[in-house]
């Protein structure tokens, strides 16, 4: 008995030491020692013991834990990189804690429905930058799709870990895909505004109390104000009408918040004057915001995502082969004029060659109206803007997903995907700032400021990619948001980082010229191995029911 006494004594003060190892590990800041990272010790934190659970249990749990996921452990070897592994997606991915698709928060087929572009603002909206926005519109999401991405984004470099190696949303992909600038003056202000003054001011009515929740706006409340200028509206009245209608298009397509039916006003004094609303870099406002959106779903079972999720799904249309739609006929550059009555809102990125009775014509231009100024150039992004087939690529399985991204071969991601033909009939805005294309620098968004990194996806330049140097996350600085701040001046609060920005193109990277493809024993592949997680289908995973997975045999081989 006396045994028996020391041995449950001895369990209950080590299952205590484990669960507080756990809780250690869980939040640490810097990489774990080398004791803590050997295969024994992580199957112990994996199923670590409960003080109140028999030790016969225990064991039992153990054995049932190895039978079935196997001993090998997919977390990275070298763990002085990914140090938020406990806590990001790919973990309770791993251990079967976590297997639903993100839900959407995206309105900007409700606005779009809504408000119909009166042609006596579209100048308006062409002059501010935002035509292209706009002109692309709504695309339908694939949220299997963003789910699999948002389980391969890593905070710590922001960068997607595909087996290949890291690959990201840069600058010069918001550029070319959304037609948005990237050079210029930060997108920061103020929280401290009048509202009642900035909307009579900027939109000509003030908002009752009923359509605020705080220094909010309802988008449903802009669209029954402004969305119809009076026949007889002077030129004050229409550009209010633009800004509303920018405003509207920040908050439901570019800044959506979590609902996306609500557009924050600290946007509108940047519309005061609509010529200079076009010389701030909200390229780089929107690929800030997009971060931060895609570091947040990534950690602690998040089941949602905000942000420009369009532009995560164009991105990877670019670039990877995964759940990519095919063109129903010729590949067209840019989104096909529309026939005579059909208006621009009702092609989304739809199916079929019939969208609501009427049939797509592919390549016709319709006659313009004599009133009516040529239609500008449009950004890449708009060329997915037609009837789409998936006959070849089957698509919508989060499972299918992943499966295809852990058998990732070379010859399935585009580096460099705009060249030739495709950059030939782009408008001059989309290739204006290519000297920052590889700025290492902070992208600002009023109380977001995260860090653009081209020195971890060089290929993506046509560049050789060498080892990257080590990156910090900075856990105080992803702390910050606009929730109980309604009175900081962001331009102050946030001066050194609007001063290395301001200073972008002193740090522009660069490196040779990359010759052919990466041999899989290239020094930086045979780092990338040891330091990221290159599989995330569940290893030995089977279900009678549902798709048997390639990838989890490939990582046990690998392995």
């Amino acid at each position: 008995m006396h045994g028996l006494g020391l041995f449950s004594f001895i369990f209950f003060f080590s299952a205590c030491v484990l669960l507080l190892l756990r809780r250690l590990l869980s939040c640490r800041s810097a990489a774990p020692p080398l004791w803590l990272r050997r295969p024994a010790v992580r199957l112990l934190l994996r199923v670590p013991p409960h003080p109140l659970r028999p030790p016969t249990q225990y064991m039992q749990d153990i054995y049932i834990y190895m039978a079935f996921r196997g001993i090998h452990d997919a977390d990275p070897l070298d763990p002085s990189v990914l140090l938020l592994q406990d806590r990001h997606r790919s973990h309770f991915v791993d251990t079967e804690q976590l297997q639903d698709v993100l839900r959407p928060r995206q309105q900007v087929r409700a606005f779009l429905s809504m408000w119909r572009l009166d042609p006596r603002i579209r100048p308006y909206v062409i002059r501010a930058g935002f035509y292209g926005i706009y002109r692309l519109g709504h695309i339908i999401i694939d949220w299997p799709l963003i789910t699999c991405l948002v389980e391969r984004w890593r905070p710590e470099t922001h960068t997607f870990h595909v087996p290949l190696g890291e690959t990201t949303i840069t600058l010069q992909d918001v550029a070319i895909i959304l037609g948005l600038r990237i050079d210029g003056p930060a997108v920061t202000g103020t929280y401290m505004v009048d509202v009642a003054e900035l909307c009579g001011d900027l939109l000509g009515v003030t908002p009752p109390a009923d359509a605020l929740r705080g220094l909010t706006i309802f988008i449903r409340w802009l669209c029954q104000q402004l969305s119809t200028p009076a026949a007889d509206a002077d030129e004050v009245a229409l550009e209010r009408s633009a800004r509303g209608f920018i405003l509207a298009l920040i908050g439901s397509f570019l800044f959506p918040d979590k609902k996306g039916v609500h557009v924050h006003l600290c946007f509108l004094p940047l519309l005061r004057d609509l010529t200079l609303t076009s010389t701030y870099s909200w390229g780089g406002a929107v690929l800030a915001h997009t971060y931060r959106e895609l570091c947040r779903a990534s950690l602690d079972r998040r089941c949602g995502i905000s942000g420009c999720i369009t532009l995560i799904q164009l991105w990877s249309w670019e670039r990877l082969h995964v759940g990519r739609p095919d063109f129903g006929r010729s590949v067209p550059f840019a989104a096909p004029p529309l026939p005579h009555g059909l208006h621009d809102d009702d092609v989304d990125g739809v199916d079929e060659d019939v969208v609501d009775g009427l049939p797509v014509q592919h390549g016709v231009h319709p006659e313009a109206d004599a009133d009516v100024a040529p239609e500008p150039a449009l950004p890449l992004g708009c060329r997915w803007r037609v009837p789409l087939t998936r006959v070849l690529n089957p698509s919508g399985v989060l499972l299918l997903y992943r499966d295809q991204l852990d058998a990732q071969t070379s010859d399935q991601v585009l580096w460099q995907p705009y060249v030739g033909e495709v950059v030939d009939r782009l408008p001059a805005l989309c290739l204006a700032d290519q000297d920052i294309w590889r700025t290492i620098s902070p992208l600002i968004c009023f109380e977001i400021v995260e860090w653009h990194r081209p020195e971890r996806v060089l290929r993506q330049f046509s560049l050789h990619q060498g080892i990257p140097p080590a990156c910090s996350y900075d856990h105080q600085l992803h702390r910050v948001d606009a929730r109980g701040r309604h009175q900081p001046d962001w331009a102050t609060y946030y001066a050194p980082y609007i001063a290395l920005w301001d200073s972008r193109a002193a740090r522009v990277i660069t490196s040779p010229p990359s010759v052919g493809l990466m041999e899989s024993q290239d020094p930086y592949m045979l780092w990338y191995r040891r330091i990221t997680r290159r599989f995330m289908t569940p290893q030995l995973h089977r279900d009678d029911m549902r798709f048997h997975t390639t990838a989890g045999s490939m990582n046990v081989m690998v392995s």
